[in-house]
């Protein structure tokens, strides 16, 4: 149901944009943005983007990442420019919104797409 795409291997320094779609019909999105998980560290919070177009960023992050979304597409992108070793991760998509005819509303999570900063 959440397709990304963007991932790879690149030097410190250097750029990756990553993106994601839901793949299936969706009433409302309230959050879309991206989650990390390094090996042997927990999952941690990159960026979220709400309903109102706000952003959150995690501080390690701030000033080389850029959130966006096309809410049409129901896609969210993330640019990472500057990046460094330590942002060597699985990315993972995320996206809470809620389904027609359904009162709750429901997380969606990617498989996640692998990211490898060389130094």
């Amino acid at each position: 149901q959440v397709v990304e795409s963007g991932g790879g291997l690149v030097q410190s320094g250097g750029s990756l944009r990553l993106s994601c779609t839901l793949n299936r019909r969706i009433g409302s999105i309230y959050l879309m943005g991206w989650y990390r998980q390094a090996p042997g560290n927990e999952r941690e919070l990159v960026a979220l983007i709400n309903d109102s177009e706000r952003t959150n960023y995690a501080d390690t992050v701030k000033g080389r990442f850029t959130l966006s979304r096309d809410i049409a597409k129901t896609t969210v992108y993330l640019q990472m420019n500057s990046l460094k070793p330590e942002d060597t991760a699985i990315y993972y998509c995320y996206i809470n919104g809620k389904r027609h005819g359904f009162a709750a509303r429901q997380d969606f999570w990617g498989q996640g797409t692998q990211v490898t900063v060389s130094s």
